[in-house]
This record gives C-alpha cells, sequence and structure tokens, in this order.
C-alpha cells in the first residue's frame, strides 16, 4: 500500500489475491466435512488395531505362565513338590507304610498309578536287603505355573544305604507335573528324565 496516496499497489507479475466468495466458503464446507469424516474413521480404526494387538501381548502365554511373574506361588510349589518328592522317595526297612501312606495323600491320578506298582516291589526289597533310600531335592525349577496347574524340572540326590554296606549316592532328574486339589499341591505325573 502507498502511504501517500492510500491506493494498493501491485507489483509486476503479482496480481492481488481475490476475496473468497459465498460459493467457495460453501465448497470447501461441503468436502470438510466428509474429510473429517474419513478422519474420523482412520482414527477409530487405529485406535482398534492398536487395542486388538496390545491385547494379543497381553495374553501371550509368557504373560499368563505366573512362574515369571508370581514368586510367592512359585515358591510354594517348588517347595510342595520338593517335600512331596522327599516323603514319597524316601523309606528305610522298618517305615514303608508310613512311606506308602504319604504317597496316597501327596500323589494323585498316574503318579500314583505308577508309585503304586512298582512300591510293591520296593518294599519287598527295602525289608530283604535292609536297605533305606533318602531322597533329597537339591535343584526345583518351575517351568509353568498356572492357577491350578504346575510343571517343574525337579534335581534329585539319593543316598541308598544298605546294613553293614558303604552308602551310594545317586542324582535323578524328574519332570513332575503338579495339580492343585483342595488347597494343597499334589503330583500327578513324574517322568524319569
Amino acid at each position: 500500500m502507498n502511504a501517500s496516496t492510500g491506493t494498493a499497489t501491485v507489483q509486476p507479475g503479482l496480481r492481488p489475491e481475490p476475496h473468497p466468495g459465498p460459493e467457495d466458503a460453501s465448497a470447501r464446507r461441503r468436502w470438510i466435512r466428509p474429510a473429517a469424516a474419513l478422519l474420523a474413521l482412520a482414527l477409530l480404526g487405529v485406535g482398534v488395531t492398536l487395542f486388538v494387538q496390545g491385547r494379543q501381548l497381553r495374553d501371550t502365554p509368557a504373560t499368563s505362565n505366573r512362574a515369571l511373574t508370581d514368586s510367592a506361588a512359585t515358591t510354594r510349589v517348588a517347595g510342595d513338590v520338593s517335600s512331596a518328592l522327599g516323603k514319597v522317595f524316601s523309606y528305610n526297612p522298618r517305615s514303608t507304610a508310613a512311606t506308602k501312606e504319604s504317597a496316597k495323600q501327596l500323589l494323585a491320578g498316574r503318579a500314583l498309578q505308577q508309585y503304586a506298582s512298582l512300591f510293591g516291589q520296593v518294599e519287598k526289597q527295602a525289608a530283604d536287603q535292609k536297605l533305606t533310600l533318602t531322597t533329597q531335592a537339591v535343584r526345583t525349577g518351575v517351568t509353568r505355573l498356572s492357577d491350578s496347574s504346575a510343571h517343574l524340572l525337579v534335581f534329585l540326590d539319593q543316598v541308598y544305604e544298605r546294613e553293614g554296606k558303604t552308602a551310594t549316592t545317586a542324582a535323578a532328574q524328574l519332570s513332575v507335573t503338579a495339580e492343585m486339589r483342595g488347597g494343597h499341591w499334589r503330583i500327578v505325573d513324574i517322568t524319569s528324565r
């Protein structure tokens, strides 16, 4: 704008911008509404996608494994299973009945059936050979834990003693499945590794 004359000066090659008329404003409003609706739909789609992906991350097997997140529950099942294995795999010639009774309380399912079929032979050997077996869990790892079941890997030291002979120590490794029954962990499957 020229200050002395009060008129607008136009530089060569440049035209002044025209003011938008009512038709131009109406045309802009017509395309702004659909664009805003498309933007809202796109944002909604992104939100739903992120929500679904977040649920998938939370619901992976690793996040549902309490052995990785609940140290108190992991310690409890490891202690209960270690103690149970020590009781059911320890005996002497005079205490096989007590060992058998412990097995009925601490084992269930397939583990109890396996134990019952093998313990009859062990009971006879213990009496004939005056054999004492002492078992202790030396390392117990919980590999999977839920509210009602647990899978463990247990390393045992077993000491065999025959009357009048030197004790022999052996190591054993077991895969154990336990289930929560009546507020107590019961061993339901044992596999030698």
